[in-house]
């Protein structure tokens, strides 16, 4: 099993100041240790659910952008961003840039979004949870399309494109891969076995994660899509990644077909460098032999 970090609190000594040398070397630490995937929020505003909404947050693709120049070979993304941010044709763009300037090394993580303050605060449109499914849906098509060899208009419900042209094209083929997150039944996984390559479930429970696991295989046997081709990650929240429970539900987990868990950063913890190269000694070496 392999290990992504997640920089999702931006609270360290010294920020702003400090934000550009701590997020650099703790990238590079990651990649260097064996990291597979380092992500960031998509948010403007601190969850309110974890930190004070007025903790520091970096705009998500900028920071991106910034860590491609800092590192070589680890996967970046976003984990995950929020259809209704950015129009999904420029979303795609972005990435796509993203792609070309880090040589092949992103990916579009995308859902539906959540966090109506942030939007109410900044003027953003927040429409019900069932149109921002439905332009979820359409971002994906149209992210697709982008990175296909058609350029022509796209006519959606929400969305209306004269032309998909988007050159240069994305440096990995056919296009970036697309994670999803999420765990609702009907119309997440349902997305994720239609459109996804990569899966990112917000849960690390051992059984929970095998019933939806199976209710992945169903929509991708009613689809005609390639279960097995499906990159299956966790998030593991705020467990504790050195205890052996935590180890032991891993071992669960890698044997329902999980290749991934995305470890967060410890807010507790001011030394996210530090962090880093702990669990790159004491615990994905663990993890490999699963």
């Amino acid at each position: 099993m392999q290990a992504g970090f997640h920089f999702w609190n931006f609270t360290v000594p010294g920020a702003p100041l400090s934000l550009p040398a701590v997020l650099a070397e703790t990238a590079r630490t990651a990649e260097q240790g064996g990291f597979a995937q380092f992500t960031v929020m998509d948010h403007w505003f601190q969850m309110e659910a974890a930190a004070p909404a007025t903790e520091p947050m970096l705009e998500a693709f900028t920071t991106l952008g910034f860590l491609a120049g800092q590192t070589s070979s680890i996967r970046l993304g976003p984990l995950v961003a929020g259809v209704t941010y950015r129009y999904p044709a420029l979303l795609a763009k972005i990435v796509t840039t993203l792609d070309v300037l880090s040589s092949g090394r992103a990916m579009l993580g995308i859902g539906a979004a959540w966090y109506d303050r942030e939007h109410r605060g900044l003027g953003v449109p927040y429409p019900a949870i069932s149109e921002r499914f439905e332009r979820l849906e359409e971002a994906l098509q149209i992210a697709l399309q982008m990175w296909s060899d058609d350029d022509g208009p796209y006519r959606g419900t929400h969305f209306q494109l004269d032309e998909t042209l988007n050159s240069p094209p994305s440096i990995q083929r056919p296009h970036p891969p697309i994670m999803i997150g999420g765990k609702g039944e009907k119309k997440t996984l349902r997305m994720v076995a239609q459109y996804a390559q990569i899966l990112n479930l917000t849960t690390a429970d051992p059984a929970e994660v095998a019933r939806l696991l199976d209710v992945l295989r169903g929509h991708c046997d009613r689809l005609g899509t390639d279960y097995d081709a499906i990159e299956k990650t966790v998030i593991s929240g705020a467990r504790d990644p050195f205890s052996d429970d935590f180890l032991r539900d891993m071992e669960k987990l890698s044997d329902l077909g999980v290749t991934m868990v995305v470890l967060g950063r410890n807010p507790a913890d001011p030394d996210p460098v530090g962090q880093v190269e702990r669990i790159s000694g004491e615990v994905l070496p663990r993890l490999a032999a699963l």
